[in-house]
């Protein structure tokens, strides 16, 4: 029997997690505050919280609880209300504060914690380096990207061997969907099939850290452009400076001719005294004429203005807002960088993900006290205050040098407009945009030839119903309207592939392993098909998600769909 599974909050992105169970063939029942136009008895209309709304679902005899709400609180109250309930039921919770999340995860059995900015921020950078990734990857602590290979005639895998892609350790194949046949991947590997015109490969390709080197050219640029920005910044400073320097050159040269007995270094000691407040020496003008104590009156009044402008913009500079604006404005890369304009969670995740892999960033965002600032300066990557829309601040981190702008704000209209702006300075600069309406992200990108327009929800909903069907997912895909999902799974002695080689598991089950953990150590390639599945073992794997059913019901291998009457595979596919 497939498990009951309740969506919690059918807002934009709940509804896409309910819409794809039920495509799925998941037995799925959605709870939202409102009615949703179109759906019927699917959907149970109440309160979140209250505990009547939940019976009303079944919450009871229910195996999974999705909480898709965009709001913490809420959440949290669906939550601890289910498990009174429910104490057994499985919790997945999106939750915007991560740190919260993981101290559940770790205290709440059966609770996963799911973020749209974590799932979506990865595809983003996927898409600024060009890659069009189609789901995401999580292997040997790095995040591949998954996309897929169409086969035209022109393709430089034409004529191919599988068996040579299969060799290749910086390449996880996912699925294979032949144009003329119905070949599943480990078969169609392990019989030495060749790439044909029109068949369709979805792959894995392990991501590349770049090594920054800088030339003795660059290093003397950014010394230069670190010159001018100081003399931008600095300019107020230096001319108050040189007022005060003048004030007392003209102090001490008073003082000096009007008593030639008065060293040189007397009338200075008085001067700087005198203008500072700091006092010393006052016989310099005790005995001179009422003109001069007149004039030491004047200089005293004028001195303490200028020391108080001078010490104002010194602290200013030093321990304001100026020295840091100084210093992100000496970093600010000259060219082939990556600007993110928005540094809420997706601006964040992208950055600190770029700049692992080696990569030049500027982020710009209106609000200087916003939540992430302290982790961009931890990184040391450039932050620039100030609305990303205006020409001026684009031209500040040198816009029409950089590779790639990334609008990832969490108004679409801001994001629209400033890569509008950037489009007017920078004609050819690529943009990846975000948007949350999926289907006017692809008008926009069609209309204003934008590289990407990325909706977070359409990314991260898949991985949400992945993790609802079960499993400990690690990625996920959406090809050709079917879910794939990558996960591991945890051999048992009771498990339907234990004691079975990989290679014949995987062609009747039509799965594609990836790895075996085994005694601490992992098996790969060749050695992977060869492989006998041990208890204790640990198998990653990717399969469609309609059949994960199959990793844990010894009797569904026993009916596979080679072994089904075309009535009952057409029912099964269903």
């Amino acid at each position: 029997m497939k498990p009951r599974i309740i969506v919690c909050n059918l807002g934009r992105t709940g509804y896409q997690i309910f819409r794809l169970l039920r495509q799925q063939g998941a037995i799925v029942v959605g709870v939202n505050e409102q009615p949703v136009k179109g759906e019927g008895s699917d959907v149970v209309v109440g309160s979140f919280r209250a505990a009547s709304t939940l019976l009303a679902a079944g919450i009871q005899s229910a195996h999974t609880l999705v909480l898709a709400g965009n709001d913490d609180a809420t959440n949290l109250a669906i939550l601890m209300q289910a498990r009174i309930l429910n104490p057994k039921i499985r919790i997945i919770s999106r939750l915007f504060n991560t740190n919260l999340g993981q101290s559940l995860d770790r205290i709440l059995p059966d609770h996963s914690t799911m973020s749209v900015s974590a799932l979506a921020a990865p595809v983003f950078t996927f898409a600024a380096l060009g890659s069009r990734a189609i789901g995401q990857l999580r292997l040997f602590n790095q995040t591949w990207p998954i996309h897929e290979e169409f086969i035209d005639p022109e393709h430089s895998w034409v004529g191919k061997s599988l068996h040579d892609l299969w060799s290749d350790r910086d390449r996880m194949l996912i699925y294979y969907i032949p144009n003329n046949s119905h070949l599943d991947l480990v078969s169609a590997v392990l019989e030495g099939q060749k790439l044909d015109v029109g068949d369709r490969l979805i792959i894995a390709t392990k991501p590349s850290i770049r090594t920054q080197r800088f030339s003795l050219y660059q290093r003397g640029m950014k010394f230069i452009n670190s010159l001018k920005k100081f003399q931008q910044h600095g300019k107020k400073a230096l001319l108050i400076t040189l007022v005060l320097m003048l004030t007392i050159f003209l102090a001490t040269l008073t003082y000096v001719s009007i008593n030639l007995d008065n060293s040189l270094v007397d009338s200075l000691y008085f001067s700087v005294g005198m203008i500072t407040g700091a006092g010393g020496n006052e016989k310099v003008a005790e005995n001179a004429p009422d003109s001069i104590k007149i004039f030491t009156a004047i200089m005293m009044l004028v001195g303490a203005g200028v020391i108080g402008i001078c010490y104002a913009l010194l602290n200013d500079f030093v321990l304001g807002t100026r020295l840091t604006e100084y210093l992100n404005a000496t970093r600010v890369p000259q060219r082939n960088h990556y600007i993110i304009c928005g540094l809420g969670g997706i601006g964040v995740q992208i950055a600190e993900q770029l700049h692992r892999s080696g990569y030049e960033v500027v982020v710009i965002d209106r609000d200087p006290n916003c939540r992430f600032i302290s982790t961009v300066r931890s990184l040391r990557i450039p932050f620039v205050e100030g609305d990303a829309s205006l020409s001026s601040i684009l031209e500040s981190v040198n816009v029409q040098q950089a590779e790639v702008l990334l609008a990832v704000t969490s108004d679409d209209t801001a994001n629209l407009e400033i890569a509008l702006s950037a489009r007017a300075i920078a004609p050819h600069l690529r943009m990846i945009v975000r948007n949350q309406d999926p289907q006017f992200g692809l008008m926009v990108q069609q209309v204003f030839d934008f590289e990407t327009v990325l909706s977070p929800t359409e990314i991260a909903a898949p991985a949400f119903a992945a993790a609802a069907i079960g499993g400990r997912i690690l990625g996920n895909g959406i090809t050709a309207d079917s879910l794939w999902v990558a996960l591991a799974t945890l051999i048992t002695a009771n498990h339907p592939f234990c004691g079975q080689r990989v290679r014949d598991v995987a062609t009747r089950v039509d799965f594609v392993p990836l790895y075996i953990e085994t005694n601490s150590q992992t098996i790969h390639s060749w050695k992977l098909l060869d492989s006998l599945l041990n208890p204790g073992d640990v198998l990653y794997l990717t399969l469609p998600a309609h059949r994960l059913q199959q990793l844990w019901h010894p009797l569904s291998i026993n009916r596979l769909p080679g072994n089904l009457s075309p009535t009952e595979k057409a029912t099964s596919d269903r």
